[in-house]
């Protein structure tokens, strides 16, 4: 589900999943991951990204729609500590938005520190108003957190597709590119932010985001 490989002192998570889409065993390949990177020693830096036409799409809704009882809470929640995980990550994290990025897609690129997005392809969309799902208390404040109020309030009640020209202005892109330089721009941003101090850079998140972080912790059910 995801392909580790280094690229200097970056550590580069691919997505590998068709839509990439969060079901367990994307959550657990996320885990995994996530842990080798921490468990490395020396300067390091994260970029996440997929391949073809999409970053991810979210909930897998076939697997929630089939899951056992209390099945599609454990996805959300664990969806949440990955959400978590990557705010408070403890170098940065960066993400190539390589295509669409919808709904928790989405927002698993605004829980990295940055994003690079594609230039000619694919929309940054958090469509919840318009498939009746709400946001989490954690979900809305990561967004909140990371887009202005009137970017946040947009793009969360009204559902729209923002392509990367739309986005940038946002704020919800950092930068755009042309499909084969997101990831060589993304891998560029994080290798000048790896020599941090892997604990000073996660205590600053912490003070930075603690109330996203605090929502996010919080459990939900249904």
């Amino acid at each position: 589900m995801i392909e580790t490989t280094r690229s200097g002192e970056v550590f580069v998570l691919r997505m590998v999943a068709e839509e990439n889409r969060f079901n367990p065993t994307m959550l657990g390949a996320f885990k995994s991951a996530l842990d080798e990177v921490e468990a490395s020693e020396g300067a390091a830096a994260v970029v996440i990204t997929g391949g073809g036409k999409y970053f991810s799409n979210g909930l897998d809704l076939d697997w929630m729609a089939a899951a056992p009882e209390g099945g599609p809470s454990e996805v959300v929640n664990g969806l949440q500590e990955l959400y978590a995980r990557l705010v408070g990550f403890p170098t940065a994290v960066i993400a190539a938005v390589n295509g669409h990025a919808f709904a928790g897609g989405a927002m698993l690129a605004l829980a990295c520190d940055a994003r690079v997005m594609r230039d000619d392809r694919g929309y940054f969309c958090l469509p919840e108003v318009d498939i009746n799902i709400p946001f989490t208390l954690g979900m809305a404040k990561l967004v909140q957190a990371k887009l202005t109020p009137a970017n946040a309030h947009e793009a969360m009640l009204t559902g729209r597709r923002y392509d990367a020209v739309e986005a940038l202005a946002a704020g919800i892109a950092d930068q755009t590119a042309p499909e084969d330089q997101v990831l060589p721009l993304a891998i560029e941003r994080a290798q000048a932010l790896t020599g941090k101090t892997r604990s000073v850079v996660a205590e600053i998140k912490r003070v930075m985001y603690g109330e996203v972080l605090d929502g996010l912790a919080e459990t939900v059910s249904f």
